[in-house]
């Protein structure tokens, strides 16, 4: 369970984060939306302890980010950009070396390593390098570092961003299969479509607030409107920016 408490954050002349607070439970894929500067991103970063929040709290599991950060960390797993990937590495290489940088011993790690290559079905290029990999394969192993040391907690910024539509697809099942083993996975979305079928709970956001939380079909029929499309360009008070 990650908990965003009265969560502040100026970055420069901006008020990146405003007294902002939500949820995101085990066993529910939780959704940041926003128009474009509304803090996605920030919150995302600062709940990792990438950024230090100026006031307020993020727990993980119970566990004060700022104040324990390493053992915070360790029950979180980060999917990072899948074009990042260190190319001269082997998948097999860049998943144990993130399993034990994440505390488990060498031992542990491989063992860890090679049952997460069987969980994405990376056998068949888990010893080649990541150089010239399709955007299918760098989604996997980008995914499987986020998830070898099983964290309870999984975060996710723009995941599907500059994926084909198969390997969006595949992200699509992996994450509700997470959710279906009781994690919390929590991700911020540009995609409608994605946040209106992924989604359990839904947190819009504007200028660092919070402006509303529920599921999807609770937002439509609190705005009174069909689509999550409509129902966010009422809440957030403007038909600009649809999202990101």
């Amino acid at each position: 369970m990650i908990q965003v408490s009265n969560l502040s954050k100026r970055i420069g002349d901006v008020q990146a984060l405003n007294d902002l607070s939500f949820s995101a439970l085990d066993g529910q894929i939780t959704g940041l939306l926003g128009p474009n500067g509304a803090g996605k991103t920030t919150c995302l970063r600062t709940v990792f302890g990438l950024l230090k929040a100026d006031q307020g709290n993020a727990e993980i599991d119970g566990i004060d980010i700022a104040v324990s950060p390493v053992a915070a960390k360790q029950q979180l797993g980060l999917f990072p950009d899948p074009f990042g990937l260190y190319e001269r590495l082997t998948p097999r290489e860049y998943i144990s070396y993130f399993a034990e940088l994440n505390g488990l011993s060498r031992k542990d790690a491989k063992i860890a390593t090679s049952n997460v290559i069987d969980k994405l079905h990376l056998a068949d290029i888990a010893d080649r390098q990541c150089k010239g990999f399709s955007q299918g394969q760098r989604m996997k192993t980008a995914l499987a570092q986020a998830i070898v040391h099983q964290p309870t907690n999984i975060i996710l910024d723009e995941p599907t961003r500059g994926l084909d539509v198969m390997s969006t697809r595949v992200l699509r099942d992996i994450l509700r299969d997470l959710k279906n083993q009781g994690h919390c996975v929590l991700f911020s979305s540009h995609v409608m479509q994605e946040v209106a079928a992924l989604c359990d709970q839904v947190i819009v956001m504007a200028e660092g607030r919070v402006v509303a939380i529920g599921s999807p079909d609770a937002l439509c029929q609190q705005t009174g409107k069909d689509s999550l499309e409509d129902a966010f360009i009422q809440l957030i008070g403007t038909d600009e920016g649809i999202a990101a």
